[in-house]
């Protein structure tokens, strides 16, 4: 019997709520096998699946109900409204870090102008946030670094498949910046903390890489290297945006504060009401 876009979708939903999996896999999984936007396919619903679509539907269905997660399965990630091809060497972009990109390009805009600046993205991963402020930020020469070579080789593939302009250096968070002074510096590091990985999804811990969810000292350990060494690499004017932990709002404005004493050092929460960037204004 052939079923319809709508019964294939609901039958594979059933399966993920059994396993507490996300729900929305599904249709975005559907969205892949089809080549149909969203609006394409939520005005299809009633529309048999092609038999080759829907044997296909079934292989990678199977793949997500062991837990993978579907933008491994199809191979990227929106952020920002543009794709980014993702891989088990990167994290997965989230919604929470385009709200760090946003609250950059506002502050920057502020401070700067129309003048010509130098920004960094450190740890860049999937180079989400580097690509994004180069393209969306008019007048910014962009560099972007990490310690692995993979993450690396992803986000080469993502500047060139959007467009942007960027230099990738290799090393440890601001070791590659040195002897250069920088405008913006933009970061999402790891922050949490081993132990809460009993708590996590498997979809989470199994799949992603570790070195880019786990830090030290309760998940701030990166926060204050950084602390400690942007000091010196950034300039009289200058801004700082960090993605944190919903707990670790006040501890890494502390760090902050006394890294830079005269500067204006904001707390800002996410759309979901929680602590989630740090802005650090330097004047």
């Amino acid at each position: 019997m052939i079923e319809t876009i709508h019964q294939t979708l609901k039958r594979l939903e059933i399966q993920l709520a059994n396993r507490q999996l996300d729900l929305n896999a599904a249709l975005l999984l559907m969205e892949h096998v089809t080549e149909l936007s969203r609006a394409s396919l939520l005005a299809e619903l009633r529309e048999p699946l092609t038999e080759p679509k829907a044997k296909r539907f079934e292989v990678l269905a199977a793949e997500l109900l062991t837990g993978k997660p579907v933008q491994h399965i199809i191979g990227q990630e929106w952020f920002y409204g543009r794709p980014f091809i993702v891989s088990e060497d990167v994290l997965i972009p989230r919604p929470e870090t385009e709200e760090l990109v946003q609250g950059a390009l506002g502050r920057a805009a502020k401070i700067f102008g129309d003048e010509s600046i130098l920004a960094a993205d450190i740890g860049t991963g999937s180079g989400a946030i580097a690509v994004t402020f180069q393209l969306e930020y008019s007048n910014v020469r962009m560099t972007a670094t990490d310690i692995s070579e993979a993450a690396l080789t992803i986000a080469r593939k993502n500047a060139e498949k959007n467009g942007a302009h960027i230099n990738f250096r290799q090393g440890d968070l601001a070791q590659p910046l040195s002897g250069e002074k920088w405008d913006v510096i933009l970061s999402n590091p790891p922050y949490i903390d081993q132990e809460e990985a009993t708590s996590m999804s498997p979809t989470v811990v199994n799949y992603e890489p570790h070195s880019a969810l786990f830090a030290e000292e309760s998940g701030l350990a990166l926060y204050r290297k950084l602390s400690e060494t942007l000091p010196s690499i950034m300039n009289e004017r200058a801004l700082i945006g960090l993605e944190i932990g919903y707990q670790q709002g006040a501890a890494v404005q502390s760090l902050f504060q006394k890294a830079f004493p005269k500067a204006k050092v904001e707390l800002v929460q996410d759309l979901n009401g929680k602590d989630r960037m740090i802005f650090c204004e330097i004047q």
